[in-house]
């Protein structure tokens, strides 16, 4: 068993190639698969690197979510929390057994069978969005015109967000998201957000409906007894940021791979029973959340043969996971016929993606609908002259311009 302290790289490392992971993660993997790292806040954590010890970690009662924490690992400066204002942690920041409950009252919105229930509501907005689309001029940037607005829609019509506020959340997300802003801008767009969904949820507890998720999950809260305002903010708070944020950038990136990977391109169109396959293996190249995999431990554990102290950070570098020739043969090849869905794309554990199956069935029925309705979808300038998102704790691209 080792206990290793020196410093090996600093996070975040930068993707050379918007295909591919950090070059630095299969070097770490191969000669220092767990080793110290410095974060961008000063502090030091363990990087995991290897998929099986990512997901021993993230299986194992001995590591918490809990962010406010000094001891977990941040990527970007702490705000500071206001003293009028108790914090209030949302379902990701929560450990057992508050954190099992929690999850437990929302599960039941995201089944296989209530996402069923939604495919066509879904389905009717993809086609209106592509409609637009092939109504307008070209070229088009498809982030505006498909990739943001597909899942924003529809994870407001879940919860019972008015979507015509959509620029406003959308504006506050992707400032909270980013790494470049600074913490004073952070904070204002998570009050100012917070501060939206507080009165929204305000709004719905005077007058509660079953349309929407918010307001049966106001009623069910009702019925045991167990009204909590805090709760149902923050709960709104996660999913309609992760609802829009993950599955748009998504579609974007899978859009483009697939325009760059003709040959598996044509596999899709030439039988659907494909997609969801490739979808598992867009999911598992990019891993655009790793950062999400992060904890740190409450007692002293061993992962890996190394040993993590109590109170030591650590980051899951699931993208490095995803791509650990051990789990994935061939890891570094785009092949949609691999089959595999045992990545860590949506996590691993009790924290595992609570929305996963909405993403699914949104980026079906989105690929099968573009690809099928415009054939001839080609990218409207060279790939090296796209904006991936660097800059961003959630990878994707900032516009994506098409024609046909």
């Amino acid at each position: 068993m080792t206990d290793v302290e020196e410093t090996t790289a600093t996070l975040p490392l930068a993707r050379t190639c918007p295909f591919a992971p950090p070059p630095e993660y299969k070097k770490l993997r191969e000669e220092s698969p767990i080793s110290r790292v410095g974060l961008p806040t000063g502090q030091t954590a363990w990087a995991l690197t290897r998929l099986e010890d990512i997901r021993e970690m993230l299986s194992s009662p001995h590591f918490s979510s809990d962010r406010q924490s000094p001891s977990f690992p941040m990527m970007v400066e702490r705000p500071i929390q206001r003293e009028d204002k108790p914090f209030r942690p949302s379902l990701i920041a929560m450990d057992p057994p508050e954190h099992s409950q929690a999850r437990r009252d929302v599960v039941g919105e995201f089944t296989v069978k209530r996402m069923k229930a939604l495919q066509p509501r879904i389905q009717q907005i993809v086609d209106e969005h592509i409609d637009a689309i092939l109504e307008g001029p070209k070229p088009v940037d498809l982030v505006q015109a498909l990739s943001l607005p597909v899942p924003s829609l529809v994870i407001c019509e879940l919860l019972g967000v008015p979507y015509a506020d959509h620029e406003f959340f959308q504006s506050c997300s992707s400032k909270m998201l980013s790494r470049e802003v600074s913490p004073e801008e952070r904070r204002t767009a998570f009050e100012q957000l917070e501060k939206y969904l507080d009165d929204l949820v305000t709004g719905k507890e005077a007058n509660t409906t079953e349309d929407d998720l918010l307001g049966r999950q106001i009623l069910k809260q009702r019925e045991t007894g167990d009204a909590d305002h805090g709760e149902l903010v923050g709960l709104a708070f996660l999913l309609l940021i992760a609802g829009h944020e993950t599955t748009a950038n998504m579609i974007s990136l899978g859009t483009v791979t697939l325009l760059e990977n003709p040959d598996q391109l044509a596999k899709i169109k030439a039988d659907p029973g494909k997609t969801l396959p490739a979808i598992e293996e867009l999911l598992r190249v990019f891993t655009i959340a790793e950062m999400a995999t992060s904890r740190f431990a409450t007692a002293d554990v061993e992962i890996g043969g190394t040993l993590i102290r109590a109170g030591d950070g650590v980051v899951g570098l699931s993208n490095a996971g995803n791509h650990d020739p051990d789990g994935f043969e061939n890891p570094d090849d785009f092949d949609i016929e691999r089959g595999a869905r045992h990545h860590v794309a949506f996590g691993f554990g009790a924290h595992q993606c609570l929305g996963q199956n909405l993403a699914r069935m949104e980026l079906q029925i989105v690929f099968d609908t573009l690809f099928s309705r415009i054939p001839g979808i080609r990218l409207a300038v060279p790939v090296d002259e796209l904006q991936f998102k660097h800059d961003s704790s959630i990878y994707g691209l900032h516009g994506l311009p098409i024609t046909w």
